[in-house]
């Protein structure tokens, strides 16, 4: 179904805007004629298309996410990796912090993509003695419109501690359309021809005097 996806989600983005290529006349007017009349289009006209073309970029983004994207959960000791899509994440070691009011244990990882380091991911431990609770704190790495998240599990007895590691392509295409849906929606809700005004009283007849 991936296929299907992808082409539903082309065919919305590229629809979106190809009412907006018939009004002004594209590659069928001199650029100046084009311009003056993408200019002069309604509000709500563009609010519809880049309402739709965001539609199209969030199902991208849903559509790559649940394909391709992938997981792994393993047993670590330092200095081993474990590689996930394009990535290679080394365990470096574990340290011990003190915070205001916690302790924490921070696994550092090495992130390589290619062979080469791109970054640092340090998801941690937190442990509240006042509370007698442990909370797990993430770690997350934003490259392009994709996203690796690590989060730590049980530390073993053997030295070594057990990690989660996610991999999500394109994630970010989910927010990002709904983000140009709501200026779609602005658009369109800030062309006054669209403004639905509260109706005036009827205006009272005159009193005429008493004969």
């Amino acid at each position: 179904m991936a296929p299907f996806g992808i082409g539903l989600a082309a065919f919305v983005m590229i629809g979106a805007f190809m009412d907006v290529v018939e009004r002004i006349g594209l590659f069928r007017m001199p650029l100046a004629s084009v311009g003056q009349r993408a200019i002069g289009l309604p509000r709500s006209t563009w609010g519809t298309a880049f309402a739709h073309f965001g539609l199209g970029v969030t199902l991208l983004g849903i559509v790559s996410v649940s394909v391709w994207a992938s997981e792994r959960i393993v047993a670590l000791k330092p200095s081993q990796a474990v590689s996930i899509s394009n990535y290679e994440l080394t365990f470096d070691g574990l340290l011990q912090r003190s915070g205001a009011n916690y302790q924490e244990a921070v696994a550092k990882f090495t992130v390589r993509e290619g062979g080469a380091a791109i970054g640092v991911m340090e998801p941690s431990k937190r442990t509240f003695a006042s509370r007698q609770t442990t909370t797990t704190e993430a770690a997350l790495m934003t490259r392009g419109v994709s996203q690796l998240y690590l989060s730590l599990g049980d530390i073993n007895s053997d030295g070594s501690i057990s990690i989660r590691l996610y991999h999500k392509p394109m994630v970010l295409l989910i927010w990002l359309g709904a983000v140009v849906m709501a200026i779609g929606g602005a658009l369109s809700l800030s062309d006054r021809r669209l403004r639905v005004g509260a109706p005036k009283p009827a205006a009272k007849p005159a009193m005429q005097p008493a004969e």
